[in-house]
């Protein structure tokens, strides 16, 4: 039999305890969450108290729940791009089975304790992640924190703040800064509340998505590449072409069917350390605001305009597409954060300095520029 182990996640005052008979899962969650979230290994012995997800290799458990949910009315929906069967009884427990992840999920006392049931490690680690990571974001939501559609990185305790649609050069930014000295805190997107006279920023771990040809502007390609040539592996959820690309050393963008978007390397949090030697941070405080664009001739600058945030520039719950709420973790919130959350965020944002930047494809004119203007905020 096994031994349970368990990783305690921290973020701000909100805690998930991860505990499993595999090791396995324990381990990746401290990976994964580590650089980012305080997440550090605790006795498993007398853990019990929720936020809890209990993840454990158990075929009799999966099976009893694939029978449960199959016998009895149930929904089909889609949960991290795949199928799942959702029911619910009538004390509000919720269970859910993946067949073709050969995941099974129970998720109970309002989303307090959910348990997973899997045949693998490496899906149950990924499945344990994505719902640990969720029960966080739903109490820090709770306690008035709101997610940004951001990357940001911190220099001296002050963030800055980049936001746009894909492709407009949100990333680029973040690691360009990152690249020259300054801490990353987030790739994508970022949680940040009204403290007293400042607006705080929690980083959101996830995979960083960089797509080929960015990776070779960065100057990071030969780095990645050498790194999967000596074995070592980045995310599970990258798409197997965009690793044959790597190795085939292919260096253009590479797009799915259709051409609408873009696969790209999927990086773990600790990957932009220990292979792009990028430091990373767990906080600072909102100091300015960038609206970067991208435009191959142009020479790198401050543009006119007064850009102001907008609905897309917040995280809701129409915009988590790939990870809805079925489990029930965060009833009654947007995923985003409460109205009155985001309404005083949104005044402390409007009153920090904006600027609007236009970036062409020269890098290290680039990098120069976001240099001299971050160190001017």
């Amino acid at each position: 039999m096994s031994i349970p182990t368990a990783t305690r996640l921290h973020a701000a005052d909100a805690s998930v305890t991860v505990l499993s008979n595999t090791p396995f899962v324990t381990d990746w969650a401290r990976r994964y969450f580590g650089s980012w979230w305080n997440a550090f290994e605790v006795p498993a012995q007398g853990v019990c108290a929720g936020p809890l997800v209990t993840a454990d290799i158990d075929d009799n458990t999966y099976a009893q729940l694939l029978t449960l949910v199959t016998s009895c009315p149930h929904d089909a929906v889609t949960y991290a791009k795949a199928r799942l069967l959702l029911a619910r009884d009538s004390m509000g427990t919720i269970t859910g089975v993946s067949p073709e992840e050969g995941l099974a999920y129970r998720s109970e006392q309002l989303g307090s304790y959910v348990t997973i049931a899997g045949h693998t490690s490496e899906a149950l680690a990924l499945a344990s992640a994505r719902i640990a990571r969720e029960m966080i974001r739903a109490a820090l939501l709770r306690s008035g924190w709101t997610l940004l559609h951001a990357s940001a990185v911190v220099r001296d305790d002050r963030a800055l703040l980049a936001f746009g649609s894909k492709g407009s050069g949100k990333t680029t930014t973040a690691l360009l800064l990152a690249g020259r000295g300054a801490q990353l805190l987030a790739n994508d997107r970022v949680f940040v509340k009204v403290v007293g006279d400042e607006l705080r920023v929690l980083p959101w771990p996830s995979a960083a998505a960089v797509g080929l040809g960015l990776l070779d502007a960065l100057g990071l390609y030969d780095v990645v590449r050498e790194r999967l040539q000596a074995g070592e592996q980045l995310h599970p959820t990258q798409h197997q072409d965009v690793t044959d690309a790597l190795f085939a050393g292919r260096r253009e963008p590479l797009w799915e069917s259709g051409g609408k978007r873009e696969r790209k390397v999927q990086v773990f949090p600790d990957q932009f350390a220990t292979w792009f030697d990028m430091e990373l941070t767990t906080g600072g405080r909102a100091a300015a605001l960038l609206f970067p664009r991208i435009d191959p001739s142009a020479v790198p600058a401050v543009i006119e305009g007064d850009r102001a945030l907008g609905e897309d520039d917040f995280m809701s719950g129409a915009t988590e597409d790939r990870y809805p709420d079925h489990f029930g973790l965060a009833p009654g919130i947007n995923g985003g954060g409460d109205d009155l959350a985001r309404a005083a965020v949104a005044d402390q944002l409007a009153a920090l300095p904006h600027h609007q930047v236009v970036l062409g494809h020269d890098v290290q004119a680039n990098a120069d520029f976001l240099a001299e203007l971050a160190g001017h905020l």
